[in-house]
């Protein structure tokens, strides 16, 4: 999938960024969130016009979300803030995909730099995140 990769010559680290650098709505940037569940790091990727819904969240995973700090999430991951992604990351961390992304044929999760994206369907998100399940853990964003 090295081909498919894009790279901006501007930041595309935070959802508004990527939406300009891909002329795209927010809605359709796979953002990842970085997480802590008792001992072991998760990452959900969820539609860019959604946030985690912590009575959703609890009712999935039995706690409270726990936000990684900055440097936690280069260390636990791999990737700095602005350029996680659900790919070339440790084994043991877990991959959800939330149901926030299904009403898309494809999204733009970033691949691994604040800079960088990759378009891909929903299918291809699926293999190649390696998630272990759909969850619905979010919520839109109040307006």
């Amino acid at each position: 999938m090295d081909s498919k990769i894009l790279e901006f010559p501007v930041s595309s680290a935070t959802v508004e960024q990527a939406a300009q650098a891909l002329h795209c709505g927010p809605e359709r940037i796979a953002k990842t969130l970085s997480l802590m569940l008792d001992d072991t790091v998760v990452l959900i990727v969820t539609a860019g016009d959604v946030k985690i819904d912590n009575h959703k969240y609890k009712e999935e995973f039995g706690k409270k979300a726990k936000m990684l700090t900055p440097d936690e999430v280069l260390t636990k991951t791999g990737h700095a803030v602005g350029g996680v992604c659900p790919f070339g990351i440790p084994a043991d961390v877990d991959v959800f995909l939330d149901c926030s992304l299904r009403r898309f044929t494809t999204v733009f999760p970033a691949c691994g730099s604040s800079n960088s994206a990759i378009e891909l369907t929903i299918p291809e998100l699926e293999t190649y995140s390696n998630n272990r399940k759909w969850v619905d853990v979010c919520r839109l964003k109040e307006t």
